[in-house]
C-alpha cells in the first residue's frame, strides 16, 4: 500500500542528509577557494617573470616565439593548479586518473608532433645562427638557392624564380653556404 506519510519521511530525510553534507563541504570548499586564488596570483607572477626573462634573453626575437614558450609554461602551470585543487578538495583520485591520462594523451601528441617540433627546434638554432641569415646564398641537400625567410617551421628559398619550401629540420641537418663572391 501506499502511504504518505512513509513517503514525506523519505524526502525529510534526504534533504536533512543533503543539508548535513553541504554544512560538512563548506570548509573543505572554501579551502579549495583560498587556495585557487592563491594559485591564480603564483601563476601570475610566474607567468611574469618567465615573460620577462624571455624578453631579455631574446630580445632582437620574433614575440611568436616568446609567447609559444610563455604558453607552454602557463598550460604546463594552470594543470597543475586544476590537479592540486582536486587533492585538496579531497578528489585525490580524480587528480591521479587525470595526472595519468593526461601523461599518456601528451605521450601520443608529442609522438604524433615529433616532426613539427624537430622542424621548430631547428628553426630557432637556425634563427640565432649567424652564418644563417636571409639574402645567404646556401646549399641545403639537392637545393641550391637564396635565403628568402627563416620561420619557426620552414625555411623559403628562391631558386632562380621559384620559392623552394624546406622543413627547418632537413635544411638544420646539413647545409653550406656560398661565398658572396662565388
Amino acid at each position: 500500500m501506499y502511504s504518505p506519510v512513509l513517503q514525506t519521511g523519505v524526502v525529510e530525510d534526504a534533504i536533512e542528509a543533503f543539508l548535513t553534507q553541504l554544512v560538512d563541504a563548506i570548509p573543505v570548499l572554501l579551502v579549495g577557494a583560498l587556495f585557487l586564488v592563491l594559485a591564480a596570483v603564483v601563476v601570475k607572477v610566474v607567468l611574469y617573470v618567465v615573460k620577462t626573462v624571455l624578453r631579455r634573453a631574446f630580445p632582437g626575437e620574433s614575440p611568436v616565439y616568446r609567447q609559444f614558450i610563455a604558453t607552454i609554461v602557463s598550460v604546463f602551470l594552470w594543470f597543475a593548479v586544476a590537479l592540486s585543487f582536486l587533492s585538496v578538495v579531497g578528489l585525490e583520485g580524480i587528480a591521479a586518473s587525470l595526472g595519468t591520462a593526461a601523461g599518456f594523451v601528451a605521450l601520443g601528441v608529442s609522438y604524433a608532433t615529433s616532426g613539427m617540433i624537430a622542424d621548430a627546434v631547428a628553426g630557432v638554432y637556425l634563427l640565432r645562427d649567424p652564418d644563417f641569415n636571409p639574402g645567404d646564398r646556401v646549399v641545403a641537400g639537392d637545393t641550391t638557392g637564396e635565403v628568402v625567410s627563416i620561420e619557426l617551421r620552414k625555411t623559403r628559398l628562391r631558386v632562380e624564380d621559384d620559392t623552394v619550401v624546406r622543413g627547418n629540420a632537413e635544411i638544420e641537418k646539413k647545409w653550406t653556404k656560398l661565398d658572396d663572391y662565388a
